[in-house]
């Protein structure tokens, strides 16, 4: 199968493109595609720099593989809406995949101590954070991921959690600094078969929505 991936939950977005159909298993020659920050992005640029590394056209690409957050709202929005016209426009095969997993993921390829703390901004003085431990070279869960105040995060380091996530160090300085590449939501997207409509393809979004409804217009 060829699949392109998107991963733009973080300020280091990416693009890549897999191709199973290869005697190996291995992305597009030039491992992943670097975005430029985030208020001069091209993604379609970027995406056609993935695709002439792979040597492939866009019509090749069976499948797409969006990151869903938690992360840059903005980001994760724009790769879900140009995954969701791609799919309306070919009929590609689409799939979503927690952009924490795969800061856990590349963690683990990083060389990840036994026990950490995958840590995201959530802004409002709050952080999306799930907890792992590495046992036998595989990844466990020890948390599922939740919204927490920044003190809980200190709690969690305090114990000998270390924290990893994309900007991480901002405010916690001993934590490591990891971002969701493209490549590794692409080989954890290779495990998995639970594809979906673009209409059912939602971000991962922890916080409730909360708004007050406008009082009816005054009459003078």
């Amino acid at each position: 199968m060829k699949i392109l991936t998107l991963e733009f939950s973080s300020p280091q977005r990416s693009v890549a493109v897999l191709n199973t159909d290869a005697r190996t298993d291995v992305l597009a020659k030039g491992e992943s595609v670097e975005a430029v920050p985030r208020d001069t992005m091209k993604p379609f640029g970027m995406i056609e720099t993935a695709l002439k590394q792979a040597g492939l056209e866009r019509e090749q690409i069976e499948c797409l593989v969006v990151g869903l957050g938690p992360g840059s709202y903005n980001g994760i929005r724009a790769a879900i809406a140009l995954a969701q016209g791609w799919q309306l426009a070919s009929g590609v095969k689409l799939l979503g995949v927690s952009s924490v997993e795969c800061v856990a993921a590349q963690a683990l390829a990083d060389g990840a101590p036994e026990k950490f703390s995958v840590v995201i901004d959530a802004q409002r003085e709050e952080f999306y954070v799930a907890d792992y431990e590495v046992n036998a070279g595989k990844l466990n869960h020890l948390s599922r991921l939740e919204l927490v105040a920044r003190e809980n995060v200190r709690q969690r380091e305090a114990t000998g959690n270390l924290l990893i996530g994309p900007e991480v160090a901002r405010w916690f300085p001993n934590g490591r600094v990891i971002f969701p590449r493209a490549e590794m939501l692409g080989r954890l997207a290779l495990a998995r078969n639970d594809f979906v409509s673009g209409d059912k393809i939602e971000p991962i979004y922890l916080r409730q929505t909360n708004f007050v409804k406008a009082p009816p217009p005054r009459v003078f």
